[in-house]
């Protein structure tokens, strides 16, 4: 055996660690051997002969099975931020268990463990880096002042399609290039429901307080999502093109949520 390869370390050792470290409350790296010995059962000599006289073999079986030992984010963690960035630099298709892997310095193996499939995995990164959570909460409890509510409405929305990674413009890319992928199943599983749940509620609420117009609830909420949506994800591939010259983000938002108000507002800005 070479000094970099390590032996195949049994499924009991691995638990026994795992419950060694959330016992006394440390990462496994950090639980003396003597502890793991006692909760797997054998001797400290014993432990070690199994472990082939290494524990940096413990550590890394430990990190396979997707739990941290110590020193570096959890396997989930390094695995969604991987799966954001790759997905905003190459695409869905190419955002693979075995590439999101890879770019997280851990096993397929771990990665599955995490999330149990790549759906899973994809619904977690869109679940960080989309704007349901922050449209969510601003709509929450925005107020009554309905152009700071629109505002705020359209700031996440920029932001969700302007932040890196950019999360939001990859997978609208590939809702068109595949009606029928992944993509387009996380958006109506996952996204569309709770976008309208918040978005839908507070605009019926507005119109029950007489702030917006009575017109069809998902036609107003497309009316004000819609052109934010096609704005910021056509905005950077447009940057430079003579001629388009943009106002800033901000600027940019306040055009779009007044535009909204003078058309759905019963008393729209003058």
């Amino acid at each position: 055996m070479s000094d970099t390869e390590h032996p195949k370390i049994p499924d009991d050792l691995v638990g026994a660690a795992i419950r060694a470290a959330e016992r006394t409350g440390k990462d496994v790296a950090d639980v003396p051997l003597i502890e793991i010995a006692q909760e797997a059962g054998v001797s400290r000599s014993t432990l070690l002969r199994r472990l082939g006289g290494r524990r940096g073999a413990l550590d890394t079986a430990v990190r396979e099975a997707g739990v941290d030992p110590g020193g570096r984010p959890p396997v989930r963690e390094r695995a969604v931020e991987a799966g954001a960035r790759l997905l905003g630099e190459t695409g869905l298709a190419a955002t693979t268990l075995e590439a999101v892997a890879a770019a997280a310095d851990c096993s397929v193996h771990s990665v599955y463990a995490a999330f149990g499939s790549r759906d899973a995995l994809l619904a977690a990164v869109f679940e960080r880096y989309g704007p349901l959570t922050e449209l969510e909460r601003h709509l929450a409890d925005p107020g009554e002042d309905l152009a700071a509510a629109v505002l705020g409405v359209h700031r996440a929305l920029a932001r969700a399609f302007t932040d890196e990674p950019r999360v939001m413009p990859a997978l609208l890319a590939d809702v068109f290039a595949r009606p029928g992928g992944p993509a387009r199943n996380l958006l109506t599983s996952r996204f569309f429901p709770r976008m309208l749940a918040a978005l839908g509620g507070w605009l019926r609420r507005e119109i029950d307080a007489g702030r917006l117009r009575d017109l069809p609830v998902p036609l107003l909420a497309q009316q004000l999502v819609g052109p934010a949506v096609i704005h910021f994800a056509l905005r950077p591939a447009l940057a430079g093109v003579p001629g388009i010259d943009f106002p800033d983000v901000e600027e940019t938002c306040a055009v779009l949520g007044d535009a909204f108000l003078r058309a759905a507002a019963t008393h729209p800005p003058r």
